[in-house]
């Protein structure tokens, strides 16, 4: 009996142990089919960052998975590149960290299936075509992308349960001011279809957010240059939009030989030397702003920054910081002014020094400019070939 009773034990061990491990197989992530991205896990915060393929998003979804962030990506990639995408999963390879989902946020039962499928702590919302010339010539696409595809996003983060949002808006809300600098008190009155539809999605939010506990940071900001200064990413417009591109991107490619040179619109502006005033923000500095906004949004708030250095440079001054940073003494031809552009824009950043303690801390245009150049050097047709 003794033989018997022995084998009999062990099996009664064995069918015990397997219960065991069953039970605790059927409560992992991978046995019930969820993946990390699925579950809520404590201390770790899971961010959706739309546009996150595009020049911003990919430099905030850096910072935000060094800082230990989980990101889901989302984009369309009609402006982004996956080529930054796969540079960032290459960066953080671990399961968990980082993934990418190709949608459009004009396709609401998607985006819908996004949210379901995926446990979001708060959004970081990008996404948007972002050229002001092209917004003259096509402003029904541009009041469909901007602000239809919002309301998208926020109806499914009223439907899921998702109460933080970190909106990207511009100064192009802002217009024309009278008085410089601009403070977030100062009149909203856009001149262009891009600056009408981001200030026509911040009335949305705002609308929103006023029936509900969401916490929701704005954040104004004005013309963004340089890239990540350790050369990870940069920026990479598509040739087709060179004529609507950033003034930056149009230096870079005079001074590679790829245009003849620069063509700067208006000469004949109510400014020192008679050229448009802006106010260039390095894009680490752009994107430090909106981790602070992340980490101290309040619940059932809805807080509104400007994100600049608070200097206005001239283009004409951006010409020749450019012309420096690259060691080419481009052609500048000067040209009728931009449809919809306007002659004097800078900052006041008080508000959001005080409140959220930040401070852009890269001034000297030509040092910006020259962390986009070398990103540029190396990467003359975008992400596709790097030259080392």
């Amino acid at each position: 009996m003794q033989p018997r009773l022995f084998f009999v034990s062990k099996v009664l061990l064995v069918v015990l142990l397997t219960a065991i491990c069953m039970r605790a197989l059927r409560q992992s992530p991978s046995f019930t089919g969820l993946s990390k991205f699925a579950t809520h896990e404590r201390g770790v915060t899971h961010v959706l960052v739309t546009g996150g393929a595009g020049f911003i998003g990919s430099h905030a979804a850096l910072r935000l998975l060094e800082d230990g962030h989980r990101v889901t990506i989302v984009d369309n990639l009609s402006r982004g590149n996956m080529g930054a995408v796969e540079q960032l999963q290459a960066l953080f390879p671990e399961p968990g960290r980082l993934q990418f989902i190709y949608c459009d946020l004009g396709d609401s039962k998607r985006v819908n299936e996004i949210f379901k499928e995926n446990a979001i702590d708060a959004v970081m919302h990008f996404a948007a075509i972002a050229y002001v010339s092209e917004s003259m010539v096509d402003p029904l696409r541009y009041y469909h992308n901007i602000t239809f595809n919002t309301l998208t996003v926020l109806e499914a983060m009223k439907t899921y349960g998702v109460k933080k949002l970190i909106y990207s808006s511009t100064c192009a809300t802002y217009g024309e001011p009278e008085m410089m600098p601009i403070t977030e008190t100062t009149p909203q009155v856009p001149i262009n279809p891009y600056g009408k539809a981001k200030k026509m999605s911040e009335d949305l939010i705002q609308d929103f957010a006023k029936n509900s506990d969401f916490s929701v940071m704005i954040l104004r900001y004005f013309n963004v240059i340089g890239s990540d200064p350790k050369g990870r990413l940069g920026e990479a417009p598509r040739p087709e939009l060179r004529k609507h591109a950033r003034i930056s991107g149009a230096c870079f490619d005079a001074a590679m030989g790829i245009i003849p040179g620069i063509q700067v619109r208006g000469s004949d502006y109510n400014t020192t030397d008679g050229t448009c005033i802006r106010d260039y923000i390095h894009v680490t500095d752009l994107v430090d702003a909106h981790v602070k906004a992340l980490e101290k949004a309040k619940r059932a708030e809805v807080s509104v920054y400007n994100v600049g250095t608070g200097k206005g440079s001239s283009v004409k001054e951006f010409v020749e910081a450019c012309k420096f940073a690259t060691g080419v003494n481009v052609t500048v031809t000067i040209l009728d002014r931009r449809p919809g552009d306007y002659a004097e824009v800078y900052s006041d950043p008080s508000k959001i020094r005080r409140e959220l303690n930040w401070v852009a801390q890269h001034l000297d245009l030509e040092s910006s400019l020259s962390d986009a150049w070398r990103w540029r050097k190396q990467h003359p047709n975008g992400y596709s070939v790097a030259m080392i």
